[in-house]
């Protein structure tokens, strides 16, 4: 499934799942702006580095702004109406959200209450795509998980901000008409993923010869998916004509157990892995298991990487960026096509 010829939004297009969106997007031919505030939940220069491929190409625009700045915002609309906003900027993670919940709610909720008012002129010409997680589900008995499933349940702040979005992107396409899907991601993993995922950690750990906490037993499930995977069925959410309203699952469907998950990083890095376990943390839940029926009846999605591939992808994604610089003024010699828009992101 190809999307050609959009004009697209991606809010968040800096990050892991963002950038390689951006990318797809771009070679498509889409004319792509990015709203990325850059913001250091993490080492800024990756974000800085996902995006230096970009700017060749002339239907790139990039802002550094937030999505709660109204100004930000009248920058970002500033010109032909959206066909497509993909909104994935957004405060992430469940542990840290326990630590800050004002922030995650302030950035998720009223970040996206604003974009959305932002999509009030053109509600009826833009399809809007929420990115959502599979935490809204929380602690969970039946062992597939689907969109019909309650969540009124969550388990921390992040979770509780998410559903929270989709009840918002809710009543908004019913006061406006707007279309929108939501997308429940399934742990997604691959090049780029952030460095406070587990997959990244771990295997920076294993590799630097340092303990791993295993919180649990060692038996939680997750169900990984491969970032380009979750890509493709972005892709095919955007080439929905007239969704209405849909809340629509994107996972592989094979949950891998975290021991497991270990083992095959252990494997691509040819070292052994130290493990200290410890008592499961707030908000963690025990497994996670997507059912995919209405991504493959609705969108065709059919994930295509297994997760052995996928982690040895990352593994030499990994390997070969372990003497990464972060960009910064001093060093455009590396990143020669950032030059242009040095002043705004430095």
């Amino acid at each position: 499934m190809r999307v050609t010829g959009k004009r697209v939004l991606v809010t968040g297009g800096a990050g892991f799942i963002g950038s390689h969106l951006v990318e797809r997007l771009l070679k498509n031919g889409n004319d792509v702006t990015v709203l990325d505030n850059f913001n250091d939940f993490y080492d800024v220069g990756i974000k800085r580095e996902n995006v230096a491929p970009f700017v060749v190409y002339p239907n790139f625009r990039l802002i550094e702004g937030d999505i709660r700045s109204p100004v930000d915002l009248q920058e970002t609309f500033d010109g032909p109406p959206f066909d497509v906003v993909v909104h994935l900027a957004a405060m992430a993670g469940v542990r840290p959200s326990i630590a800050e919940p004002a922030t995650y709610m302030d950035v998720n909720i009223l970040g996206t209450q604003r974009l959305l008012d932002k999509l009030i002129p053109t509600a009826d010409h833009t399809l809007m795509i929420f990115g959502s997680s599979s935490s809204v589900y929380g602690e969970r008995v039946a062992e597939r998980f689907s969109e019909t499933d309650p969540t009124d349940r969550p388990l921390s702040p992040y979770a509780a901000s998410k559903i929270a979005g989709e009840m918002v992107c809710h009543a908004f396409r019913n006061g406006t008409g707007l279309n929108v899907v939501a997308l429940r991601f399934f742990t997604v993993y691959g090049p780029r993923q952030r460095p406070d995922l587990a997959i990244h950690k771990f295997c920076k750990l294993i590799d630097d010869g340092r303990p791993i906490e295993v919180y649990g037993d060692g038996n939680t499930l997750r169900d990984y998916t491969y970032v380009l995977d979750i890509v493709d069925g972005i892709e095919r959410a955007m080439a929905l004509h007239k969704p209405g309203f849909e809340v629509i699952n994107l996972g592989r469907s094979e949950p891998v157990r975290l021991l497991d998950m270990i083992a095959e990083i252990e494997l691509n890095l040819k070292k052994k892995a130290r493990l200290v376990y410890k008592p499961m943390q707030t908000g963690d839940v025990s497994n996670t298991f997507a059912a995919t029926d209405k991504a493959r009846d609705l969108l065709g999605y059919a994930p295509s990487t297994d997760f052995a591939d996928g982690i040895r992808e990352f593994v030499a994604w990994y390997a070969g960026r372990k003497n990464f610089a972060p960009f910064t003024k001093l060093n455009h010699a590396r990143y020669p096509n950032l030059f242009l828009i040095a002043d705004r992101l430095g």
